[in-house]
């Protein structure tokens, strides 16, 4: 058995221990019994998006986005596709700038979309503007080493 991964349920916030090498498969969350990767960004509030970034051992890809946002929704079939590559190497998620203004604010977030990755609970890299799926993949894995 390989050595265990924290993933943080994007329905419930559980903190689940999930062995290295089954983190392909399907693993589901020990508290409400969702799926921990479905491979789809998860929105997130203040409180979700604090336990994501500070107890997930994967790097957590952050689009700091409004529903307004031309850019932003047409950048959100390309995050998604991201995700879905991506999902045993990174969680990505969503925070929607006009419901959580407060963490926008914290961020310093001026422009939207942008995209951060964090990883050990702090910020690593930061991308302002609409990226393609292939090169959002590149420049994760990029900064995510």
């Amino acid at each position: 058995m390989s050595d265990p991964v924290h993933l943080v349920c994007p329905h419930c916030s559980a903190t689940n221990r999930v062995p290295a090498d089954r983190l392909d498969g399907d693993p589901v969350c020990g508290r409400c019994s969702k799926p921990l990767h479905d491979g789809h960004p998860a929105p997130v509030d203040e409180n979700r998006f604090e336990a994501q970034i500070a107890r997930s051992d994967l790097p957590v890809v952050v689009d700091f986005w409004a529903p307004w946002c031309g850019p932003c929704r047409q950048m959100a079939p390309a995050f998604e596709q991201a995700s879905q590559q991506m999902k045993t190497r990174a969680r990505f998620v969503k925070v929607n700038t006009d419901e959580e203004e407060a963490l926008a604010a914290r961020f310093g977030i001026r422009s939207i979309p942008t995209l951060a990755v964090f990883k050990g609970g702090r910020e690593v890299a930061r991308q302002a503007g609409a990226m393609p799926a292939g090169a959002l993949v590149r420049w994760v894995q990029s900064v995510t080493g």
